[in-house]
């Protein structure tokens, strides 16, 4: 199968990759490239997809790594491919070979690279783990690997965008709580309704960590089907289940 996954131009100098749904093995509603373990797909097609990915990279598949995903700050510092996956949500290393691979299906993928460090980072950021500070707590760990902050760089990938994020006062409520500037982020929807901007929320802290350069891919995961799974829109469509996207960096 042949995968043309997204790339930026601030990453260029490591490979890397935010997968789209296209190609793939999956069938029905996970029609695609669905790389998430977690969904009820086939085993067999979720096995085939992402060794798919990792030969996308040049790599066995055994060279893929993820990490078992809960909406934490955990981030995890690989020295060599996992035997297990811990609870964590990142991954960060300087060894080469390892493909560090995150799930995501409206929460976002981030991607990081020092390049003078040979140093990269993955992480899966909803916004639960994003007001925790898995961001500012994976760029942490990057340091604890020689990476300078000044000389990252941070992707943020395809995920869902304010326009289909409605959220409730409660919501607003726990962001804001403790960071009332925050409001800034929201937008009045309907009635008691908001609209979240969840990428702009994380390009502001990233870029307020010091980092060299941040930016979002543009790409809304719920307003294109095609080319995107969404767990909320699987929701508002009342799907049983959804497929999971996988977005990856190698050194």
């Amino acid at each position: 199968m042949t995968l043309t996954p997204l790339t930026s131009d601030l990453l260029s100098e490591v490979s890397h990759g935010f997968f789209t749904r296209m190609g793939g093995s999956s069938t029905g509603i996970y029609h695609g490239l669905n790389c998430g373990k977690g969904s009820g797909d086939r085993p067999d097609a979720v096995q085939s997809n992402r060794a798919a990915v990792a030969d996308f990279f040049g790599r066995p598949a055994d060279r893929l790594q993820s990490v078992h995903q809960t909406h934490s700050a955990q981030v995890q510092i690989l020295t060599a491919p996992l035997t297990a996956a811990p609870k964590a949500d990142a991954m960060v290393t300087a060894t080469a070979g390892v493909i560090l691979g995150v799930l995501t299906a409206d929460c976002q993928p981030v991607l990081f690279h020092d390049a003078k460090a040979r140093v990269i980072g993955a992480a899966h950021a909803g916004y639960k783990g994003a007001k925790l500070g898995i961001l500012q707590n994976t760029l942490a760990a990057m340091e604890t690997l020689g990476a300078q902050r000044q000389d990252i760089c941070a992707v943020i990938g395809p995920c869902i965008s304010q326009r289909a994020y409605e959220v409730g006062p409660e919501f607003l409520e726990e962001i804001c709580h403790d960071a009332p500037d925050a409001l800034r982020f929201f937008a009045q929807g309907r009635g008691d309704r908001y609209q979240f901007d969840l990428p702009s929320y994380s390009l502001d802290q990233l870029r307020a960590a010091g980092i060299k350069e941040a930016a979002w891919t543009g790409h809304c995961t719920y307003s294109a089907p095609d080319q995107f799974y969404s767990y909320r829109r699987s929701v508002h469509e009342h799907q049983p289940d959804y497929g999971r996207l996988i977005s990856c960096i190698c050194l």
